[in-house]
């Protein structure tokens, strides 16, 4: 495979070299070091192509230098627009007819610099331009987890250790990351996990609160102290970065030849769009797109209560004060900080204590920038929403909760401005009532019949033959525990749990073990489900396949007596249910990517196992549905639709569970992978399944 062409910008993870044509298989390598950098999306093609012609060494290699390539990238183009915002400084404009010439002139001038500059390592500017394809990789870490297995091959267990360990920080949801972890752990001993790509800024504020929570306060200071230090560095670093080539949505009405201010203007307000949300970049962790709310500002609100239980009442002062900044509303800090006023008066004037500069500054540019963002939204034709960047109810979007012993202060102390953070509103409408594209398909229920939002009831989604072909698939490529990191009675000691992938069953009907035809029937039933699913619901927006897995639960005899718990406790599929509070909150590890739910129903020959929706109490059953073949029950992902499984007592019970994103960036990597396969088996004229997946006309 050339490491120009385009087949290994898509994932193909977890797949093994037999399952891709001889020619993806040829050797291939990176070239010598020396010279202006490599791009890293050239080297990234040859560890690809390494790996999957058999030479790890040579696979880890390339990776290695790609993701090396990658951050020198980075820090020559810093180094360089820093360097030339020192020797060139911009010029005002003058008045009069040329007056516009000094400011030209010192653009250019500094144009110049930057290329002068970057040019001996970096060579031409062309060169490092990577497909988005390639970027969106290295952004979810797609490289870690090709070198975590070229790594595994070349018997280098803590390198790839700490590779999987990186991908699976941005990616919690891959099920098998999860269980290689678990085994390095097992057959490496005692394992010190390295994040590679951590950003230390988000390391030393986590670290930060883990000490508050322990009331270690001193310890507390010290890490949210460099952790702020970090955020301004990176904020910086992060605006700089901006400055570069950029391509915003709203702005592609420019395609026809702009006049000079207007392309100016074009330009300009995509860079100032990207600095705008500096902002958010800096709150959000790696391979995830929502940011932790609130997450400047609540630096300063663990620092003032942690500077005020250390004794410190001057910085707890300055700290309270550069938290109002942002929340000058807030009644918690704002009694805080007359409290601290309090305790210093006598020995000093409260009012010289102002907040920090650098908190100033920021907040200071965020509201030019977001004024004139709204001037030129106005004034140039396109939409743009100020979003609110400094949610105050942001801190249950970290892990961490407040310490139980603020509770105990006394009632004239201070203390902590720290709440949950409620559901948020759905950002997209609700509609329901789409066609359903099949003829075959039976329309069953609907929310108002099944007594909720956003839920289907369907029949026929499948024939009885097809459930009895998928069956003897799960028969044949299910393991205990898949899916459940290992474990064979994850959700309740009474039953047995297994599972597959479709990629998974599609590599063992390639390999001969299943019929092949049978495992492009998992494919193609659950691509059907997905587009029932997407037209139901009347999307707007293609919806994109989350995690598929093929599950059967099987009652264990001898342990069906006098039992009364569920075979799948109730829960939300994107949120933390939190019955006592009837609330669900949408955090990790929540999957808060999830959009929509379904479960496609194989067989109803057991006793038991109806699927049951429930209110957020956990406890009032509004909606019991018994499965049987062909059978499929579809839902929104969020609190509105608790659910969970009744005991099986006899038999097994086997669906297809299907969950779906309406974000691109968390789409299954085995569906993708599952797609080359097919792509490949086509070419190789092996042909779809004998179903019907092609939707007749609208209704």
């Amino acid at each position: 495979m050339a490491p120009g062409s385009r087949p290994w910008a898509t994932p193909l993870l977890l797949l093994l070299p037999v399952l891709l044509p001889a020619g993806c298989r040829a050797g291939g390598g990176c070239a010598g070091e020396g010279g202006p950098l490599e791009p890293f999306d050239a080297l990234y093609a040859s560890g690809v192509e390494a790996y999957y012609g058999g030479d790890f060494a040579g696979a880890a290699r390339c990776l290695e230098r790609a993701l090396r390539s990658r951050r020198e990238l980075r820090d020559a183009r810093l180094r360089c627009r820093r360097r030339c915002r020192g020797q060139v400084r911009l010029k005002a404009p003058g008045p009069g007819p040329g007056g516009d010439l000094p400011f030209f002139g010192s653009v250019l001038r500094r144009a110049g610099c930057v290329r002068r500059c970057e040019e001996p390592r970096l060579g031409a500017a062309s060169r490092h331009r990577a497909a988005e394809e390639v970027r969106a990789d290295f952004q979810r870490r797609v490289p870690y987890s090709y070198l975590q297995r070229a790594y595994i091959q070349l018997n280098k267990l803590e390198e790839a250790a700490n590779a999987a360990h990186t991908f699976f920080m941005a990616n919690p949801e891959h099920m098998e990351i999860q269980q290689d972890i678990e085994n390095y752990k097992t057959t490496a001993g005692k394992v010190s996990l390295i994040d590679r790509e951590a950003r230390q800024h988000m390391e030393d504020y986590s670290a930060g609160v883990r000490h508050y929570d322990k009331e270690e306060y001193e310890l507390a200071i010290d890490f949210l102290e460099r952790a702020l230090k970090g955020y301004y560095s990176e904020d910086e670093d992060c605006q700089i970065m901006c400055e570069g080539p950029q391509r915003f949505e709203e702005h592609e009405y420019l395609e026809y030849k702009a006049a000079l201010y207007e392309a100016i203007a074009d330009h300009y307000m995509q860079v100032l769009a990207c600095k705008h949300d500096c902002v958010r970049e800096l709150a959000t962790r790696s391979g995830r797109i929502s940011p932790i709310e609130n997450f400047l500002p609540l630096h300063y609100d663990y620092l003032q209560f942690a500077y005020y239980r250390v004794g410190d009442y001057v910085k707890a002062l300055e700290c309270a004060k550069s938290y109002l900044l942002f929340h000058p509303d807030d009644e918690d800090v704002l009694e805080n900080a007359g409290y601290y006023e309090g305790l210093l008066e006598g020995t000093m004037d409260p009012d010289t204590i102002k907040p920090r500069k650098e908190a100033k500054m920021l907040l200071r540019r965020h509201k030019l920038e977001s004024h004139l963002l709204q001037v030129a939204a106005a004034g140039l034709g396109y939409t743009y929403t100020e979003p609110n960047y400094w949610n105050r109810y942001g801190a249950r979007q970290d892990e961490h909760s407040v310490p139980s012993s603020i509770s105990s202060e006394p009632e004239d102390g201070p203390r902590l401005s720290l709440a949950k953070k409620p559901m948020p509103k759905p950002d997209r409408e609700l509609k329901e009532g789409g066609p359903l594209l099949y003829s075959d398909v039976k329309f069953v229920y609907n929310s108002q019949q099944l007594n909720g939002t956003q839920r289907v009831l369907l029949d026929n989604v499948i024939s009885e033959e097809q459930c009895r072909e998928l069956h003897r698939v799960a028969s044949g490529v299910m393991l205990a525990g898949d899916g459940y990191r290992g474990k064979t009675s994850p959700h309740t000691p009474n039953e047995r749990f297994e599972g597959a992938t479709v990629l998974k069953a599609l590599k063992y009907g390639y390999e001969g073990r299943v019929p092949l035809k049978s495992a492009r029937l998992f494919y193609d039933i659950s691509e059907k489900a997905r587009r029932i699913v997407e037209s139901y619901f009347m999307l707007n927006s293609t919806l994109y396949f989350s995690y598929t897995h093929l599950v059967c639960r099987t009652a264990l005899s001898g342990q069906q007596e006098k039992r009364n718990d569920l075979s799948h406790p109730i829960h939300a599929d994107n949120c933390l249910l939190d019955p006592e509070a009837n609330e669900c909150w949408k955090e990790p590890p929540a999957y808060t990517f999830r959009d929509y739910s379904a479960l496609l129903y194989m067989n109803a020959d057991f006793e038991g196992g109806e699927f049951i929706f429930t209110e957020m109490d956990a406890k009032t059953v509004t909606a019991s549905i018994k499965p049987k073949c062909g059978r499929m029950i579809s839902f929104s992902s969020g609190g509105e639709n608790p659910h969970g499984v009744k005991a099986v007592t006899k038999g097994q019970r086997c669906a297809v569970a299907l969950w779906f994103t309406l974000d691109p960036l968390y789409r299954e990597l085995e569906r993708i992978q599952a797609d080359e396969v097919i792509a490949m088996l086509d070419q190789e004229h092996l042909g779809p399944s004998e179903m019907n997946i092609n939707p007749k006309d609208e209704l």
